[in-house]
């Protein structure tokens, strides 16, 4: 089954030509099956690459997914135009009284702020809060994954003496968990970030397993499951382009930054990057998808009781 996208958005037409099974609203309306309801929280500036990452993902499976865009109430955007945000976004309040069997909260750029002095920090404790009692499961990606595990169990982010960037090799701890079915043993995962979790830390916190990590990078996928929540510190989302993108993003701005590790063919950003872990991407979100259909109440209503 595909995903269900308004036809106007951006991602409904790069996924169509992909070969992504997607759905406009008429056509989900004629269809007699409940459909996934999927939430998105984007904290990224750029909303429309985001968007179509996620969906891409979430939209690969048998299932038929209602994706809901949502931003932060107060929290307003200089990098997607106002016109795209009113057509396709709401704001949380608009939906705090919705229930949804899966919430999406991706990363942000203000690793080097404390979590309080995120402006909009308060808000988003409330979404925090807001999941126990009306999301059945909540993914937490990166910076997003870091807020929540810190909210809820007290874990600490950290910075690094420099931005662990490129592609690392991580291993496959847990390979009976449902969510890592059909994962190899190790496997490449882009990494951007220039803050870490440690595993020390993850392990003192009762109720957390760490399911994926690397030695050079530390920990990276993280189940909790007294919060019916997974948070991933890295990003298997990414286009093959881009970790690119921020390179060139950095250069452009002036400042010091490395080739991304084992990312360009001979390391050398002349030569176009190999995306080397779209399958293990689609295999966590489409496992992430599947336990979410086998385990969400039918009735709506009863989720989060």
């Amino acid at each position: 089954m595909p995903i269900r996208l308004p036809e106007e958005l951006p991602a409904y037409s790069v996924l169509d030509r992909e070969g992504v099974m997607v759905m406009g609203e008429g056509r989900a309306a004629r269809q007699d099956i409940r459909p996934l309801h999927i939430g998105l929280l984007n904290l990224m500036p750029k909303k429309i690459q985001t968007e179509t990452q996620f969906a891409r993902l979430i939209g690969a499976t048998p299932l038929q997914i209602e994706l809901t865009l949502i931003r932060m109430t107060e929290h307003q955007t200089r990098n997607t135009s106002a016109e795209h945000m009113e057509a396709f976004y709401q704001p949380f309040h608009e939906v705090r009284a919705r229930k949804f069997d899966g919430l999406i909260i991706t990363g942000a750029p203000i690793e080097h702020l404390p979590f309080d002095e995120v402006t909009y920090w308060d808000e988003l404790t409330q979404v925090f809060d807001w999941t126990q009692t009306h999301v059945h499961s909540t993914f937490g990606v990166c910076w997003g994954g870091m807020a929540m595990i810190n909210y809820f169990h007290g874990v600490k982010k950290h910075m690094l003496a420099e931005k662990a960037f490129g592609c690392f090799r991580h291993t496959n701890l847990k390979p009976a968990s449902p969510y890592l079915r059909g994962f190899s043993d190790d496997l490449l995962i882009p990494v951007s970030r220039w803050t870490e979790m440690r595993q020390a830390e993850i392990d003192a916190a009762p109720g957390l397993e760490t399911l994926l990590g690397s030695d050079e990078v530390g920990p990276c996928l993280v189940e909790d499951k007294a919060h019916r929540a997974l948070y991933i510190f890295n990003h298997l989302e990414y286009d093959s382009h881009t970790l690119k993108d921020e390179y060139d993003r950095d250069l452009g701005e002036g400042r010091s930054i490395g080739v991304p590790r084992d990312y360009f063919p001979d390391d050398d950003p002349a030569n176009p990057p190999k995306n080397r872990w779209r399958s293990h991407a689609h295999l966590l979100y489409g496992n992430w998808i599947n336990e979410i259909y086998q385990s969400t109440p039918f009735d709506m209503a009863a989720i989060g009781r």
